[in-house]
């Protein structure tokens, strides 16, 4: 074991009409939601300026793939979102499974007393959390980073 990495690091969850951003403090204690960026051609710069703002040691990214651990066209879609963000920001990216964040954050907002009405502008920063919480969970307990370093050498698919 190599023990926690300590740093900020920035979480997202790509969505078709948004993404979620979330981030954690140096020791990685909480992850805690920053804001939605809509989806649209200034979302690389917006997480661009947020990596400047926050200066973190990596993007955690959730990889959408399917129940049976297979990519999906959104897994593609995120893939390709990932590395312009890298190219973009110059900040290292770690892909990190996120089957089922989207799900977890919906049923800790409803909990919360929210409806699905009123947590539609929310809900991709606390899917945003749950993934960054998971990613830095996994790197205490077992001393490794969670996931997959992107290469952003990869060709967009």
């Amino acid at each position: 074991m190599t023990g926690f990495r300590r740093g900020v690091r920035l979480g997202i969850d790509v969505g078709r009409a948004r993404i979620g951003v979330a981030r954690c403090d140096p020791d990685g204690l909480l992850a805690v939601p920053v804001e939605t960026v809509p989806r649209d051609d200034a979302s690389v710069a917006r997480i661009t300026q947020l990596v400047a703002e926050y200066e973190p040691i990596e993007l955690v990214v959730g990889l959408p793939i399917n129940l049976r651990g297979e990519d999906t066209a959104s897994t593609t879609d995120a893939r390709d979102f990932a590395i312009a963000l890298g190219r973009a920001s110059g900040c290292p990216v770690r892909l990190i499974d996120e089957r089922l964040s989207t799900v977890t954050a919906h049923q800790a907002l409803r909990a919360s007393g929210r409806t699905q009405r009123t947590s539609r502008g929310v809900v991709d920063q606390a899917a945003a959390v749950v993934l960054l919480q998971h990613a830095i969970d996994t790197e205490k307990g077992t001393g490794r980073p969670a996931g997959v370093t992107l290469s952003l050498d990869e060709e967009n698919r």
